[in-house]
């Protein structure tokens, strides 16, 4: 009789998602199902990372976890998004699965945002990553050899946009800005590490520069919608 939590892991492409990954790989307790990525329908790219499609189900394969895109309408509300997922959990849960991995690691707000949109379905949420410093995390990424590229910053940071992560580049941002880009001042695509059976390959496309509405409450950081007080801007590099 198989005694593991049947779990989806809620994977973004990004740096925090490989580290959580990694983790939860390691736990005897955790049998992981499915990989579940978001992606935004009009685009075809993973939602505020702005990833191609293309290159998520590359990842994917090189994981070897099998992938669940969850299409979403370009810039959703929240009534929307919820309605969505709900439907899709609910089905997942249908299917045993138990639990909802996330590589969040301090906003508080957004993790009872998750747990209370799971208990609606019956659902548990696991974060391999909570409460680390963030500071160490990003070392202890560096130092296990994964590889991450920026693709894409806040409109303060174009400098760092479609760099690779390395220590020194941690070290030279402005002091306000999160070493793991938690608060979402960057998001990253990683290509290299221990859970790739092969390197993701690419090349660097344009850069481009888009503006977001901002909520008066952030929900979820990788959307931006409802009750807009202001807007934000984002640099994208595009990997091709």
């Amino acid at each position: 009789m198989n005694t593991k939590k049947q779990c989806i892991f809620n994977w973004s492409g990004g740096k925090d998602s490989t580290l959580a990954l990694h983790y939860a790989l390691q736990d005897p307790e955790l049998e992981i199902r499915y990989l579940i990525t978001t992606i935004t329908e009009k685009y075809n790219r993973v939602s505020m990372h702005g990833v191609r499609e293309s290159l998520l189900i590359k990842q994917a394969e090189s994981i070897g976890i099998p992938l669940i895109q969850i299409r979403l309408p370009d810039m959703p509300d929240m009534e929307t998004y919820d309605r969505i997922m709900h439907q899709r959990l609910s089905i997942l849960k249908e299917e045993g699965i138990t639990h909802s991995i996330f590589g969040d690691i301090f906003l508080e707000d957004l993790r009872k945002y998750r747990e209370d949109k799971l208990s609606e379905i019956g659902m548990k949420a696991i974060f391999p990553l909570w409460g680390r410093n963030t500071k160490l995390l990003i070392d202890e990424f560096l130092k296990l050899h994964y590889i991450t590229i920026i693709v894409c910053a806040q409109q303060n940071l174009k400098n760092v946009c479609g760099k690779i992560i390395t220590k020194e580049l941690i070290q030279a941002l402005p002091l306000n800005i999160d070493p793991c880009g938690e608060n979402g001042e960057f998001h990253t695509f990683a290509f290299e590490g221990p859970i790739f059976k092969n390197k993701i390959a690419f090349q660097l496309g344009e850069m481009v520069f888009r503006t977001y509405n901002t909520p008066n409450q952030n929900i979820d950081s990788d959307l931006y919608n409802e009750e807009v007080s202001s807007k934000i801007g984002f640099w994208y590099s595009d990997l091709i």
